[in-house]
C-alpha cells in the first residue's frame, strides 16, 4: 500500500521558539493516521504545513504524491480540512453553506444544489437544511463542517481535533462517520489529545510530544511496547480507594494511579494477585472488580512521556498551535 502523506523532517519555529523539530510522518492510503498528543505538541502547525497553509522552515512533505510547497494548487484539489471549530456561516441555513462552497469549487448551481443534498442526507441533516445554522446543536454544526470539508470529493481529508467541545453521543456520531469514510476509501489524517479517539479510530498512530515524534506504530503495538500489564483493582465501597490504593503499591512495588473508582498500577510479575487478594481478605475490603489487563493508550502516553495527554506543555510562540478554521 502506498504512502498518500509522507512529511521528513519538518521543521518550524516561530519567533525564535520550535514548534516542530523534525517531523518524520507516513499515512497509508485508504487509512487513518492518528497523530497523539496534548496541546501544544505540534498537532495543529503539522497539519497546517500539510495542508499548505504553512510553510516549513525545514524538512519536505509530500500529499498524493504532490509536493506541499512545490506543488500547493494540486495539494489543495485532493484534500479536505475540518478544524477544531465549525467553520460555517452561522447566518446562512446548512444548505446555502454548502451550495456555496460547492459553487467556489467551480460546481454549476444544479450540481451544486444536488452535492448539498447528498451530503445533508449522508449526515443526518435533512430535518434541519433549511434552518439557519445558528440555530444548530454542537454536534450538527461539526457535521456540517465535515460534510463542507467533503464538497469537493477529497481523497484526503484533515481532522485536526474534530470532537473538542462535543458530547458524548456527539462524539460517537463522528467516528461513525469517519468509519464510513474509511470504508469509501478515504485516506485520514486525525490529530487528537484523546487517548480512547486514536484507539478507536486509527489503524496506525505518530506520538507527538513538544515537536517532535516520540514514538509510532497500531495501537496494539504501542500498547505492547509499554511492556508491563496493568492490575485494576476496584472496591465496592468508593470509601476504602484509598486503602486499596496503598495495599496494591506495598505489593506490587509500583507507582498506584487511582481514576474512576479504581487503583491501577503497572506490573510484571503476574503472581502477586494471589498476594494482593490474600491483603484485601485480611482487611475484609470487597471487591468490584479486579483484573489484569493490557495498558490503555493513555497509560502508554504516561509511560513514554512522563505526563498525560492531558498536560499542556509551555509553548514557546503564542499562536503556533491555534486552530486553523479554514477548509482546503
Amino acid at each position: 500500500m502506498t504512502d498518500a502523506i509522507r512529511a521528513e523532517g519538518l521543521v518550524k519555529r516561530f519567533k525564535g521558539e520550535t514548534a516542530l523539530g523534525g517531523v518524520d510522518l507516513a499515512a497509508r492510503t485508504g487509512a487513518v493516521l492518528g497523530v497523539l498528543g496534548p496541546n501544544g505538541s505540534g498537532k495543529t502547525t503539522t497539519v497546517r504545513i500539510l495542508s499548505t497553509l504553512l510553510r516549513p522552515d525545514a524538512g519536505h512533505a509530500t500529499v498524493a504524491g504532490h509536493d506541499v510547497m512545490r506543488e500547493p494548487h494540486l495539494v489543495r484539489r485532493r484534500i479536505g480540512l475540518t478544524g477544531q471549530y465549525a467553520a460555517v456561516d452561522e447566518d446562512l441555513t446548512g444548505t446555502q453553506n454548502l451550495v456555496l462552497i460547492a459553487r467556489l469549487l467551480g460546481f454549476s448551481r444544479a450540481s451544486a444544489r444536488a452535492r448539498s443534498a447528498e451530503l445533508m442526507e449522508r449526515f443526518a441533516l435533512t430535518f434541519a437544511a433549511d434552518r439557519a445554522v445558528k440555530t444548530y446543536s454542537g454536534g450538527m454544526r461539526r457535521r456540517l463542517d465535515l460534510a463542507a470539508s467533503l464538497v469537493g470529493r477529497p481523497a484526503l481529508l484533515y481532522l485536526d481535533e474534530p470532537t473538542t467541545g462535543l458530547d458524548p453521543h456527539s462524539r460517537n456520531e463522528l467516528w461513525d462517520v469517519v468509519r464510513t469514510l474509511v470504508h469509501d476509501g478515504v485516506t485520514v489524517l486525525l490529530t487528537t489529545q484523546y487517548l480512547e479517539e486514536a484507539d478507536q479510530l486509527a489503524d496506525d498512530i505518530a506520538v507527538l510530544d513538544r515537536g517532535e515524534v516520540i514514538s509510532r506504530g497500531t495501537p496494539d503495538e504501542l500498547k505492547a511496547r509499554a511492556g508491563a500489564q496493568v492490575l485494576q483493582v476496584r472496591p465496592l465501597e468508593a470509601a476504602r480507594l484509598e486503602r486499596v490504593g496503598r495495599i496494591v503499591e506495598a505489593v506490587t512495588g509500583s507507582e498506584v494511579r487511582s481514576g474512576e473508582g479504581a487503583a491501577n498500577a503497572s506490573v510484571t510479575d503476574t503472581t502477586v494477585m494471589p498476594e494482593v487478594v490474600r491483603r484485601l481478605d485480611e482487611e475484609e475490603i470487597a471487591v468490584a472488580e479486579l483484573t489484569l489487563r493490557r495498558p490503555s493508550l493513555d497509560e502508554v502516553f504516561l509511560a513514554l512521556t512522563g505526563h498525560t495527554a492531558e498536560t499542556v506543555p509551555a509553548v514557546g510562540a503564542a499562536g503556533a498551535e491555534q486552530s486553523e478554521r479554514t477548509h482546503a
